[in-house]
């Protein structure tokens, strides 16, 4: 396989009830120690989703200001260099690069062709 997902996320505008559904429904726990990039969610409205013994890890955030999503992200080497290659294969740049607070990972977003939204993720250079 090329590019893997490496990470799903569920962004609403009532975070906090959110994961109390989800981890109700599927026993997620959730990590609200980091924020993810403003991008993605306010700061301090993000819970990470830590598997244990299989999966890929994931997020539920967002706030009243975000638009509601489920979407997944793919793994690449450079966030710019990926959002080129979706437009020039008839996708939409939505926005990004975009790096997280912590500068370790940039983060970036595509339609497709059909409108389908998806993530794109590469650690930070």
């Amino acid at each position: 396989m090329g590019n893997p997902v490496v990470h799903f996320e569920i962004i609403g505008t009532d975070p906090q009830r959110l994961r109390g559904f989800y981890g109700k429904l599927f026993d997620w726990q959730f990590d609200v120690a980091g924020d993810a990039a403003e991008a993605v969610s306010a700061p301090g409205n993000y819970g990470f989703v830590h598997p244990d013994g299989g999966g890929i890890p994931g997020g539920v955030g967002g706030g009243a200001e975000y638009p509601r999503r489920t979407l997944f992200y793919v793994s690449v080497g450079d966030v710019e260099v990926a959002l080129q290659q979706a437009e020039h294969l008839g996708g939409t740049r939505v926005s990004g690069p975009h790096p997280n607070p912590d500068g370790t990972l940039v983060v970036g977003f595509f339609t497709d062709p059909e409108g389908h939204l998806v993530g794109l993720a590469a650690a930070a250079v």
